[in-house]
């Protein structure tokens, strides 16, 4: 009994693929994507003063020889700086502007506080915060020099309205005096500008 054995029988290996062609291409994409990178900075990137300088000395170099040939120019550049820096003073608004400024937050400030009589807890603290930003934001606003000083104190006192209403809402205790009390104090502060 005797079994054939396979014959063994050597042959060469075969060269391994070449893989050039897989190197260039990664290569190339790399080069690519870092072009991609450095185009995309070059237009969306703000460039730092390069503009600026070029602009200041063409600006710097007009005035210098024309105010070595005479005196007249270089008082003119000061006047045109001047307006450019005395417009930010606020004038006296009209009160038909300022009320149409301040009317939504007015507005919003009746809202909330219509809400707050069902309510309790946090979802009444967060509407009275509300109308307190919207108190300092009406206290902010420049009035008419002619309801000036009433309206400073209107809204002084509708903040302090407001204070004391979200003590008793903290407390968990009754709000309706508060309540009346801020509601008042925000009809005096409506009144003024005529609503």
């Amino acid at each position: 009994m005797s079994e054939q054995q396979p014959e063994l029988r050597w042959a060469p290996i075969p060269p391994p693929p070449k893989r050039r062609g897989r190197i260039w291409l990664i290569v190339g994409l790399s080069v690519l994507a870092a072009a991609i990178v450095v185009t995309l900075l070059v237009v969306f990137l703000p460039r730092g003063g390069s503009p600026e300088p070029t602009a200041s000395p063409t600006d710097s170099a007009s005035p210098s020889p024309s105010a070595s040939a005479s005196a007249t120019p270089s008082p003119e550049p000061t006047p045109t700086r001047t307006p450019e820096v005395s417009p930010p003073p606020v004038g006296d608004p009209d009160l038909a502007t300022f009320t149409g400024l301040v009317q939504p937050r007015l507005d919003d400030a009746v809202t909330g506080l219509g809400f707050l009589p069902g309510m309790a807890g946090q979802e009444a603290a967060q509407i009275v915060d509300q109308l307190q930003q919207d108190a300092e934001r009406l206290a902010d606003s420049v009035a008419p020099s002619s309801i000036a000083s009433e309206w400073s104190t209107a809204v002084a006192d509708y903040a302090s309205k407001l204070v004391a209403l979200r003590a008793a809402i903290d407390n968990a205790s009754s709000t309706s005096a508060q309540l009346d009390a801020a509601t008042r104090s925000l009809q005096v502060v409506r009144g003024l500008v005529g609503l």
